[in-house]
Order: structure tokens, then C-alpha cells, then sequence
């Protein structure tokens, strides 16, 4: 509604203008006519509903000011919250209108200010003045709700009413205008299982006792509804997911009462047999199962351990099987929750027990020996082929095979025991030494013979017992003195023995002197019952020059059975000692020394003698040796080398440095000739060798002086080279050697050497011509 507003001027007013302002515009008081007297013009609150969808623009209001004379000489200007954008004035009239679709959600007050002013002069007729046009509230907002999707989890077997999840949906519009943001919720899917709190939001059960293992989870559809549920109202709906969660309410269940598992005799204690499980429909910690074995004949031949994983139970071997002693176990097992709920005891125990039968198989078992090993004692006396033992052994099987024994010879590399191979027995095939090998571990294989695969190795431990077959002897090598000026009685040594043998009482030795000398007139031993004795002087002073060494022979026994006894000679030098007897010199060649020569002095002399009896004999070896020429030089000694003429012939033509034809007969050189590496004066035998006929096999030739040479007593005792110097009869192709030449009258004809190619070139050149022949 429109209403004419008349504004009085006042006196006190501070504005410079003073004329009275008439406004028309929509009011909120009622229509009254107000009066004010501090401006010239001004309006109360405008309103405009939100969201209009007229055909025109929504009118608003107009400014009218006193001085306007409807002539168009004042503009109206309008600035401000959406002036010239949501908000249109008309310059000339004033009329404000709302130019687009305001949203009191988006914005629910707009300030804006007015003024008026002069077109000519372009001043204020009026001074700006504020209004405020404010947005009223409709319906166009639905409930929200905070979440698109609640997700929310409650324990199974829940009570009713037990409070699950809150949902909260806030509306848009204003709360205070209308009921177009009272929410009130409701279900609209999840019944009977959840029902929700109308004004909270609250979801709550609905029914007791829900189960998990029957169904785990639930879609709950939530509406919000505002103008507080009635009809017509906007809504609004979310989804709640809610799952039970489980509590330990089922025991565990065998799915059968008896199970049936087989394993065979051999196998090793811990090897699984199978597996067993009791199914229980809760999870996690709830379902956890401890197995165990209740009673059974078998509870002390198998285990069951729990696999944490599968929450299964496994059967293992606990002992070692044996088919031919017992084939069928029955075991009674227990399965058991680890975690019970004591709210759900009453319904009933939370475990169950299951039936297991195993049966044992038969296989083909290797030998068992009668102990886990053996310990055999034998006197180191024992005789070769003598039985110190016996290892038994047998098939386990039912069959009972035959069994047959062996030593493993890594074990007894020196094989000084060997084993019966039908019965067991051992028995000794090299002499035993406890001295050298006082233990031997050696190992015997027991196999089946009808099948070798199957076989079984045991220690024997064998002890070498001792017996009395070593005497004992001194315990090291004793340098013994006695001082030339000692007394009678006086002890110069204490000896001790050792014995290799070890009796076991201990050893225990008795001294004394050999019978030829048991009364000696110098020394004497007193035996100390310790396994000592020492050894006494018989007289005062002794004299290097009469006697310097005295041999003592003792006999050292010993008191085993049988009586071991040796004697061991006891050297005994005479010295010079001083007054405390330490000893000085045991040198009896010191005594002969003359007097007043010292000791560097007669070293001196001695040497002097050396050197001329070395000079002498040099001397006389000289003149002993007789000049000769020698075959060769030393460098060229024919025990080593081959004997070098370097002596060159004078060509085919000279027949004076040696004769060619002994080259090419052999028996030219059957004549004996003396022998130049041996001493001229030394006459040997002449050899005499058999006459080679003319055509003889070299092989032949050469095994013929092969054998004269090493039957010559006149060959010198070390290597030397025998030359033959036979090249044997014709042949074939003619002598290649221009030493015969000396027969051919005629010059030769070299010119077939052209057509050898170039590797004969040189020699073509040398002999292909005649005229640098005649050169």
C-alpha cells in the first residue's frame, strides 16, 4: 500500500535545506501520516517478496521530493546494493522497481541511498538519505542433510531402542517467518527393523535380538519434511548404512563327528597328517578355535596345533610309528572358543569335540640295531683273526628280512677290524698298539639283502686296553759330572723314568744297579720310592787323569704284570769344580798342556802345523803328476760333449785328409785302435769284433755295437757318444753327396736346377752355367 508521507521543516534542523519533502512510499505504519522535522525527505523500509515470477518488473517505491515541480529539472539517483542491477530508478519520477528475481537466500537486505539533484546545476536540491528494502521469506527451500550417506555399525543382539546414528538435515529458509524451516524427520525404509526420532533424528532399533550371521547389513532411507511435516511442505532424504557388528554369541560346530586320516610307520615326529576345522559363524577374535586332544590311545602318539590363519586344526606325528606294534589310533579332539562372551553363556557350551581315527601303513623299514651304539674292549694283545664283539641287528618289518653286516672302511681306513657278514661278529685282522691308538670309532652298516636300499649305520666305539708290553726307560739324556774333589755320599744326580705303558694302579719304578756291578766300588743309586733314584759317590775324590768318564748301568723296572725292566747306562764325566762345586773343566787334554803356555798360544801352534802339513801334501801331489796332451780341451770332455775336429776337408778332389771309402764300408774300420781318453800306460784287451758282411741291416749293425760296447771292460764308467759312422749300402736314388764325384770325368749338367722354381734359384745361378764354371 502506498502512502503520502508530509515532512515539516524544523527549525532546529541541520540540514541546509529547508523547505518540507513529501514522500510517497510503501510504510509500515499503518497509513499514519508521520512528520519529521530533520530532513526535507525520507522513507521507511521497503518489502518485496522473494522469488516473484510476474510478467512486469516488481514495483518497489517511488521518491518525490517538495522541490520536484514536474518541470524535469531534477534527476533521482539511486546507489547502493544492487542499484542499476537488481534495482531500477526512474529519473525523472522516482519510481524504483525490481528489475530480476531476488533470492532471500542469496541476500535478505539491501541498503541503498538516494539523492536528489538539479540538471541545470548539477547540485543537491536535497541531502542522500539511506532506505533499506528488505526480501520476504517463501517456501522454495527443502530440507538438506549434512551427509549424502551416513555409514553407522551397532552389536548384534542389541536391545530395542539402542541408539545407532543421528541424522540432522538443516533448512534454507527463514525460521522466523513461517514454519518453512520447521524440519520434522521420518522413515521411510528400514522398518521394523530401525525407526527414527521425529525432532532429534535419532535412529534407534526397533526389533530384539537382530542377528548377524542371519543378516549383517541394512539400508535405512531417512525424510526430512519441512512446514513441520504438514502437507505441502519440501523434503528431503539421505541414506544410513548400518551394519551389525559380531559378538561372540555361536560356539564352534564339527561339520562331521569322525575323521579318517592314515600315515605311514616311517614317518618323523612333527609331520602333519591332515587337517580338521569346526566351522564357527562369527568372525574375528570371536571365532578364534583352540583345538586340543581330550583322551584317545593316541594322545601320546599325536598332537594337534592350531593354525592361527584358517583357525584349523592340524593332526601331527608326535612319536615314532610302528605298523608291527600298533596299526589304529582313536583320538577324541576338542574344538573351543578363546574368547567367550559371558552375556551368552546360557546359551549353552561354546565348544565341540569331534572323533579322529589314524591308521598306521606298513613300509619297508631299514634295519634296527639292538643298542644306539656299541663299546667294545679289547687287550692290545688280542690276537689277529680274534672276536672282540658282536653288533645285532634285524628287519622290523613282518617279511623279517635277512640282514648282512659290513664296516664302513672310511671309518677304518687301515681295515685293522673286519666283521662276519651273516652274524655280526667282529674280530681283529692287524695287530692292536694302545700306545699309538688308544681309541677306534669305526662304523657298521647293517642292509638288508633283499633290498640294498634299505640299510642302517651304527657307531662301535673299540678301547685298546693296556697291557705291560713296554720297560721303562730315563725320562731324557742326563749329563752327569762328579767333582774330582767330592766326598763319599754326596748325591751328583737324581734320574726318574717314563714308561709308555699306563697300568692303572700308576706306574711305579725301582732303580739298581746291574748285577756285574752291584757292589761298585765308585758310585752307587739309592732308589727314592717316588719313581726317582739318585745316584751317590762311594769315595772321596776322583782324578781326570786316571779315570775322566765312568759309565754307570742301571736297571729300571717296573711293577706290572709281567715285569718290564731295561737298562739304561748312565755316563758319568770327572771335572774340575771349585769350592762350591760348580764346575770348571771336564777337559782331560787340559791336564797334559805344559806349563806357562796359554791357551791362545798353543791354538796358535796348532795352525802353524796345519798349514804346513796342507803345503806338503800339495808339493808331493804336483811333482806326482805327469805332464800329458790332453784329447781335448776341459771344455770339450766327451763324457759331455761331442768331440769337434774343426777340421774341414780340401774338397772331392782331396784324397789325403781322409779316406772316403771308409765312410761307405763299415769293415775298414774293424781294425783295433788304441783308445785316446783313457791314461796311455793302461793296457787293455784289444776288442776283436766280428766281420760285417756287406749287406747287413742297419738295425742289426747298431744292437751289434750297442752290445760290444757294453760288454767292453775297457769302456769308461760314464756316458759317452759311440759314433757308427755307417750310412748303410745303395740306394735307390743314387748318392746325393758330390763325394763321389771324383769318379765322374765329365762336367755335370745343373740346368734342370731352373726348372725347381724360385726357392733354387741361387744354386741355378751358382751351377747352371759352364762359363762362370771355366770363370
Amino acid at each position: 500500500m502506498f502512502h503520502e508521507i508530509h515532512m515539516m521543516p524544523s527549525q532546529k534542523r541541520t540540514n541546509k535545506h529547508s523547505r518540507s519533502e513529501k514522500i510517497t512510499g510503501l510504510s509500515e505504519n499503518g497509513g499514519k501520516t508521520l512528520h519529521r522535522t530533520k530532513r526535507g525527505w525520507m522513507w521507511n523500509q521497503f518489502f518485496l517478496l522473494e522469488e516473484y515470477t510476474g510478467p512486469d518488473t516488481q514495483y518497489v517505491g517511488k521518491l518525490h521530493t517538495d522541490q520536484d515541480k514536474g518541470d524535469g529539472n531534477l534527476k533521482y539517483i539511486l546507489t547502493g546494493d544492487g542499484a542499476g542491477s537488481l534495482f531500477i530508478i526512474d529519473e525523472n519520477t522516482g519510481d524504483i522497481h525490481a528489475a530480476k528475481k531476488l533470492d532471500r537466500e542469496e541476500k535478505s537486505l539491501y541498503v541503498l541511498r538516494a539523492k536528489a539533484i538539479d540538471r541545470k546545476t548539477g547540485r543537491q536540491v536535497e541531502p542522500e538519505s539511506e532506505f533499506i528494502i528488505k526480501i520476504h521469506d517463501i517456501n522454495d527451500n527443502e530440507p538438506k542433510f549434512t551427509k549424502d550417506l551416513y555409514t553407522a555399525s551397532i552389536p548384534e543382539m542389541s536391545g530395542v531402542g539402542t541408539s545407532v546414528i543421528q541424522v540432522t538435515a538443516t533448512d534454507a529458509d527463514d525460521a522466523n517467518y513461517g514454519n518453512s524451516a520447521k524440519v520434522v524427520y521420518s522413515i521411510l525404509q528400514g522398518q521394523p527393523y530401525f525407526s527414527v526420532d521425529p525432532e532429534t533424528g535419532i535412529i534407534k532399533t526397533a526389533l530384539p535380538d537382530m542377528s548377524r550371521e542371519n543378516r549383517e547389513q541394512y539400508q535405512v532411507v531417512i525424510q526430512a519434511k519441512d512446514m513441520g511435516g504438514q502437507m505441502g511442505g519440501l523434503s528431503g532424504t539421505t541414506t544410513v548404512n548400518i551394519t551389525l557388528t559380531d559378538v561372540n554369541n555361536n560356539p564352534p560346530r564339527f561339520p562331521q563327528s569322525t575323521y579318517q586320516f592314515s600315515s605311514p610307520e616311517s614317518a618323523p615326529p612333527g609331520t602333519p597328517l591332515g587337517r580338521i576345522k569346526a566351522n564357527d559363524p562369527d568372525v574375528g577374535e570371536n571365532a578364534e578355535t583352540e583345538y586340543s586332544i581330550s583322551n584317545g590311545d593316541g594322545s601320546d602318539m599325536f598332537d594337534i596345533v592350531t593354525d592361527k590363519d584358517t583357525q584349523e586344526g592340524i593332526i601331527t606325528v608326535k612319536k615314532r610309528l610302528d605298523f608291527e606294534n600298533k596299526m589304529l589310533y582313536t583320538l577324541r579332539v576338542e574344538a573351543t572358543n578363546t574368547h567367550p562372551d559371558p552375556r551368552f553363556l546360557q546359551l549353552g557350551p561354546f565348544k565341540d569335540t569331534a572323533l579322529v581315527k589314524i591308521s598306521v601303513e606298513d613300509i619297508d623299514e631299514p634295519p634296527v640295531f639292538s643298542r644306539p651304539w656299541y663299546l667294545i674292549e679289547v687287550d692290545e694283545d688280542t690276537k689277529e683273526g680274534s672276536i672282540i664283539g658282536q653288533v645285532v641287528a634285524q628287519d622290523p618289518d613282518i617279511t623279517k628280512n635277512a640282514i648282512k653286516y659290513s664296516v664302513d672302511r672310511h671309518t677304518d681306513l687301515d681295515r685293522i677290524f673286519n666283521i662276519y657278514s651273516g652274524n655280526g661278529s667282529l674280530f681283529i685282522s692287524k695287530p692292536l698298539d694302545r700306545e699309538e691308538t688308544p681309541w677306534h670309532n669305526i662304523t657298521v652298516i647293517a642292509t638288508e639283502i633283499n633290498n640294498p636300499k634299505q640299510s642302517t649305520q651304527i657307531p662301535v666305539f673299540i678301547r685298546i686296553l693296556d697291557i705291560n708290553d713296554h720297560a721303562p726307560e730315563f725320562a731324557k739324556y742326563y749329563e752327569t759330572f762328579v767333582c774330582e774333589n767330592a766326598k763319599a755320599g754326596q748325591l751328583i744326580q737324581t734320574v726318574s723314568a717314563v714308561d709308555k705303558d699306563e697300568p692303572p694302579q700308576g706306574h711305579k719304578f725301582f732303580f739298581e744297579l746291574v748285577p756285574e756291578f752291584a757292589v761298585h766300588p765308585n758310585f752307587s743309586i739309592v732308589d727314592n720310592k717316588d719313581n726317582t733314584a739318585g745316584i751317590m759317590t762311594r769315595r772321596n775324590g776322583y782324578s781326570r787323569s786316571k779315570m775322566s768318564t765312568y759309565l754307570l748301568p742301571i736297571i729300571i723296572f717296573d711293577n706290572d704284570y709281567p715285569i718290564q725292566s731295561s737298562t739304561g747306562t748312565l755316563t758319568i764325566r770327572v771335572c774340575a769344580c771349585d769350592s762350591w762345586g760348580n764346575m770348571q773343566s771336564c777337559n782331560a787334554e787340559a791336564l797334559l798342556l805344559p806349563a806357562g803356555l796359554s791357551t791362545g798360544a798353543l791354538v796358535a801352534i796348532l795352525l802353524c802345523i796345519i798349514i804346513l802339513l796342507v803345503l806338503v801334501v800339495l808339493f808331493t801331489a804336483l811333482k806326482r803328476q805327469r805332464k800329458k796332451e790332453p784329447l781335448i780341451i776341459s771344455k770339450d770332455d766327451v763324457r759331455d760333449n761331442i768331440v769337434t775336429y774343426n777340421d774341414e776337408g780340401g774338397g772331392e778332389e782331396d784324397t789325403q785328409a781322409f779316406d772316403i771309402g771308409t765312410l761307405r764300408n763299415p769293415e775298414a774300420r774293424e781294425e783295433s785302435k788304441m783308445r785316446r781318453d783313457v791314461i796311455p800306460e793302461t793296457i787293455f784287451q784289444i776288442r776283436r769284433t766280428a766281420p760285417l758282411w756287406e749287406n747287413i741291416d742297419v738295425q742289426d749293425f747298431i744292437h751289434r755295437r750297442l752290445k760290444e760296447n757294453d760288454l767292453d771292460p775297457a769302456a769308461p764308467p760314464y756316458d759317452s757318444l759311440a759314433t757308427y759312422a755307417y750310412e748303410g749300402n745303395d740306394s735307390i736314388a743314387n748318392s746325393l753327396s758330390s763325394l763321389e764325384s771324383l769318379t765322374t770325368e765329365g762336367n755335370q749338367d745343373y740346368d734342370y736346377l731352373s726348372d725347381w722354381g724360385p726357392r733354387f734359384k741361387k744354386l741355378a745361378d751358382m751351377y747352371g752355367g759352364e762359363d762362370s764354371d771355366r770363370d
